[in-house]
C-alpha cells in the first residue's frame, strides 16, 4: 500500500523544492556563484522565523518558507543569497570581541548592500529611504566591510539601531560559530574560505567588467581574506626543523603494549623521541611608531599577531622573539622567550616614538645584533607600518614582509619585500 504523506512531510519536501527554485533563480542571474549556492545542506527546523544557518547546512521553518513564497517570491530568493553570502563573506567566523547585536547588523547590511546594488531581476526590490540614506552616509567610511560598518553603527543612538536593525533583518545569526579553534568550527571555516576564492576565481573567469554590486562583492570576499591571508603569511617565516617530542604517526603503540605485557617493564620498542615541524625560532618585528600611526593599532597588530602564533603553537620551546619599536630612529627593543613573557608584554605595551617615518634604521640595528651574534638564525622580520617612510636599498639576508595598515603606495616598496594588506578594522577588535 502506498504511503500517504502527512501534512507535515508534505510541507517539508515542498519548502525543500521552494528552495531548491531560490538557488535556481539565483544561479540564472549570477552563474559564478553555482558552486556556494549548492554549499548548504537543508534541515527543516521548526520555531525559526526565517532562515539560519551555521556554515554547513540551512536551517529553516517548512512552514514558513511555503508562506513567504507564496506571498513574495522574489524576498526568498534574496533571503536565500543573504544567507549564502554571509558564508562567502565569512561573517559567521570573524566576530571576535565585537558585540553580538552590533555585529549582526552590521553584517546585514553589509549583505542587503551588496544584493541592492547588484541589481538583479531574482532579487530586485524597491530601494526605501531608509535604505538610501544609510548607503549614501557609508560612502563617507571609505572601503566597506562589515568591521567598518560595525565601527559606523557605534556611533549611533539606540533607536537609530532599532529601526536600521528593522529594515537590515533579514537572516537568523543563532547558529554563527565562535573562532575557538574546536573542530566544526574550523572546517565549515575552510570550506568557505575554499568557496570564496573559487567565486572569485569564477568571476575573474567571466571577463567581464563588474558591476556596482558585484564590486562591492569582491570587496568583502578581500576583506575576509585580509585576515585568514596573514594566519597563512605568517606559516613563510617557518622552518622545518626537528623537535624532541613522541611522534604517535611513526610509532605502534601495539608493540610497545605488547612488550609490557609480556616482559612486565621492558617494552618491544621505544617511541620514536623526534618530528619533523615547521615552527619558529627566532623571530624580529618592528613596528614603525611615528607620528602618522596609531598606538592603539600597533597593539590590536601586536595582539592579532601572537594570539596567531599561540594559537598555531608556532615556536619552538627555544625561541627568541624581538620587538622593536621604531620612527626615525630605534626607539625601544625588547626580547621574548616564552609565552608567559609574550603575555606580560602585551598587557603593559607602551608605544615610544612619534618622530618621522625611517625603515633603514631598524634594518641597520638588526644587521648589527647579527654580526655581534645577538641574533643567530633569523627565520624573518615583520614591519608593521602605514607604508609613508624611506625604504632601505639593499635586500636584507633574511626574509622581510612590510605589514601595510590600509591602502599603500605598491611602487615605493622594493620589489624583494613581500607585502600583505592588513584592515584597520580588524586590529581595532584587539587593541
Amino acid at each position: 500500500m502506498a504511503h500517504i504523506k502527512t501534512q507535515t512531510e508534505w510541507e517539508n519536501d515542498m519548502s525543500v523544492k521552494i528552495l531548491q527554485h531560490a538557488r535556481s533563480e539565483i544561479y540564472l542571474d549570477l552563474r559564478y556563484l553555482d558552486v556556494a549556492l549548492s554549499a548548504l545542506k537543508p534541515q527543516a527546523m521548526e520555531g525559526l522565523e526565517t532562515m539560519a544557518t551555521d556554515g554547513e547546512s540551512l536551517f529553516f521553518s517548512a512552514g514558513q518558507v511555503i508562506r513567504v513564497f507564496r506571498n513574495n517570491p522574489a524576498f526568498m530568493n534574496r533571503a536565500y543569497l543573504h544567507t549564502i553570502l554571509h558564508c562567502i563573506f565569512s561573517h559567521l567566523f570573524l566576530k571576535g570581541n565585537r558585540d553580538t547585536k552590533l555585529w549582526n547588523l552590521a553584517c546585514d547590511i553589509v549583505v542587503e548592500q551588496t544584493i541592492d546594488g547588484m541589481d538583479k531581476p531574482c532579487t530586485r526590490r524597491a530601494l526605501s529611504f531608509l535604505r538610501q540614506q544609510t548607503y549614501e552616509a557609508l560612502k563617507g567610511e571609505g572601503r566597506i566591510s562589515a568591521a567598518v560598518v560595525y565601527r559606523w553603527l557605534r556611533g549611533k543612538s539606540m533607536e537609530e539601531l532599532l529601526t536600521l536593525n528593522h529594515e537590515f533583518y533579514t537572516d537568523d545569526h543563532r547558529f554563527w560559530k565562535e573562532e575557538t579553534g574546536n573542530g566544526a568550527a574550523s572546517a565549515a571555516r575552510n570550506k568557505w574560505n575554499k568557496i570564496a576564492r573559487q567565486t572569485s576565481m569564477a568571476k575573474k573567469r567571466h571577463g567581464d567588467e563588474p558591476e556596482k554590486g558585484e564590486e562591492l562583492l569582491m570587496t568583502q570576499i578581500s576583506a575576509a581574506k585580509s585576515r585568514r591571508s596573514y594566519k597563512e603569511f605568517l606559516q613563510k617565516f617557518s622552518i622545518l626543523q626537528e623537535e624532541l617530542k613522541c611522534n604517535p604517526d611513526e610509532y605502534d603503540l601495539n608493540y610497545y603494549t605488547y612488550g609490557l605485557r609480556l616482559y612486565k617493564n621492558m617494552p618491544l620498542i621505544e617511541p620514536v623521541e623526534s618530528r619533523e615541524v615547521k615552527k619558529i625560532r627566532e623571530f624580529v618585528v618592528v613596528v614603525d611608531t611615528s607620528y602618522s600611526t596609531s598606538g592603539s593599532l600597533i597593539k590590536g597588530f601586536l595582539n592579532e599577531t601572537f594570539g596567531i602564533l599561540s594559537q598555531q603553537n608556532s615556536f619552538f620551546r627555544r625561541c627568541r622573539i624581538r620587538i622593536i619599536q621604531c620612527d626615525d630612529k630605534v626607539e625601544m627593543d625588547e626580547v621574548i622567550s616564552s609565552q608567559e613573557e609574550m603575555e606580560r608584554l602585551l598587557k603593559s605595551f607602551q608605544v615610544v616614538g612619534g618622530g618621522n617615518t625611517d625603515f633603514r634604521p631598524a634594518f641597520t640595528y638588526v644587521n648589527q645584533l647579527i654580526k655581534e651574534g645577538n641574533i643567530r638564525h633569523l627565520d624573518g622580520l615583520l614591519y608593521f607600518t602605514d607604508g609613508k617612510g624611506i625604504y632601505p636599498v639593499k635586500k636584507p639576508e633574511y626574509k622581510t614582509a612590510f605589514l601595510f595598515l590600509g591602502a599603500y603606495d605598491e611602487t615605493a616598496v622594493p620589489p624583494w619585500a613581500m607585502r600583505l594588506q592588513l584592515e584597520p578594522e580588524e586590529l581595532e577588535q584587539n587593541a
